[in-house]
């Protein structure tokens, strides 16, 4: 199968990838690019484990096509948090036990990220809306939402 030459940005690196037509975004970051944060968890775009900013906006990266993403930004769960600490709601997810398993965490995560860059004190609804792409069976969604909260609340300047 012919490989298509795509140039993005990941993490705010550059990269170039060669890539076959029919490989997913998903499947490109974890097999060409190492980045295994982003998780396979149905294929069929249910689940949200899988979930990537694509050029600011949370997608499942298990719908989306690498060659589509040619000159696009691209946000991972490894790319949220800098080399001095973790984002806020990376923070809180894991001081209000929002986690167990993990497996749907990076989705959570980048979805939760994308609605705090849209709106740092966003309401519970707005946080449940935010999140209904993204399946969890451990831990529940109330710490979930509750990690949102105390991350928004992290964020608004003191005042």
């Amino acid at each position: 199968m012919a490989l298509h030459e795509i140039h993005i940005t990941i993490n705010n690196e550059p990269e170039q990838v060669a890539v076959p037509a029919n490989m997913t975004l998903m499947r490109m970051l974890r097999e060409k690019l190492a980045l295994t944060g982003t998780k396979n968890g149905c294929s069929a775009g249910e689940c949200g484990a899988c979930t990537v900013l694509l050029n600011g906006e949370p997608v499942n990266s298990c719908m989306v096509l690498a060659v589509e993403c040619d000159g696009a930004r691209i946000v991972t769960v490894e790319g949220l948090a800098s080399e001095e600490r973790l984002a806020p709601v990376q923070e809180t997810i894991l001081s209000e036990g929002g986690v167990q398993c993990g497996f749907c965490t990076p989705g959570i995560l980048i979805s939760a990220h994308a609605l705090l860059q849209r709106n740092p004190n966003p309401g519970e609804d707005e946080i449940r809306e935010a999140l209904v792409g993204n399946l969890c069976r451990c831990t529940g969604y109330v710490r979930i939402i509750e990690s949102v909260k105390k991350a928004a609340r992290m964020q608004l300047p003191a005042g």
